[in-house]
């Protein structure tokens, strides 16, 4: 019997809730990791637990410390800096990818699951270095040999079905997926209204506008 269990990286953005969504599309049966580990605010957690209620499935909040800081998303006298992509921003949290997969990897052997769902996608934040297709390949080698699972044989998927997609490509498939996009929250400041000005903020209102979808 195939078994359909799936771990999915929720982090309450519409790329991490449109990969929740290919993952129920495709008959699994999804828990969700949600990660609280010292973000500047709470609004993207409160809301992937929004959509994880909406999709009707599991969810946990991991809670975990990074004290040594390392990104404006963890150090509040950090300035969020825009960089669109021209170099490595300073939102990137080091080691973020590694560290959210080793416990989705965990929980995904724990409880039996054949795949872990990620939202990464290259195009727009290719300045992560953890967003890259060669990251992932490379991890998936980690699973092989570093499991259990991987050594019988059974093994345990990444899966990053956004991974080539543009942001507009996402969101048109979001939109066909019906994933809820008023819940998602993208922008790295905790305010009452997105700010408009930072990284994700662009990305988004930029991938609504080529998608040709009014903005969520």
């Amino acid at each position: 019997m195939l078994n359909k269990k799936a771990v999915v990286l929720l982090s309450g953005g519409l790329d991490s809730a449109t990969a929740l969504y290919v993952a129920k599309a495709k008959g699994y049966k999804c828990q969700c990791l949600i990660f609280d580990y010292g973000q500047r605010h709470r609004r993207e957690i409160n809301a992937a637990v929004k959509i994880a209620k909406k999709c009707g499935c599991a969810y946990r909040i991991i809670k975990i410390s990074l004290p040594w800081k390392g990104s404006s998303l963890l150090d509040k006298k950090k300035k969020i800096a825009r960089s669109f992509g021209s170099i490595i921003p300073n939102t990137y949290v080091p080691g973020r990818n590694i560290i959210f997969l080793s416990f989705a990897l965990s929980f995904a052997e724990s409880i039996g699951a054949a795949a872990i769902f990620i939202g990464a996608h290259a195009h727009d934040y290719s300045g992560y270095p953890d967003c890259r297709p060669e990251f992932f390949r490379a991890f998936r080698k980690v699973v092989l040999t570093g499991t259990k699972a991987g050594a019988g044989n059974s093994g345990i998927k990444i899966i990053t079905p956004l991974l080539h997609k543009g942001k507009a490509d996402i969101i048109r498939l979001g939109s066909r997926l019906k994933v809820p996009f008023a819940l998602t929250w993208s922008c790295y400041l905790g305010g009452k209204k997105p700010c408009g000005r930072c990284d994700s903020c662009y990305y988004r209102n930029k991938g609504f506008k080529e998608a040709g979808i009014k903005q969520i």
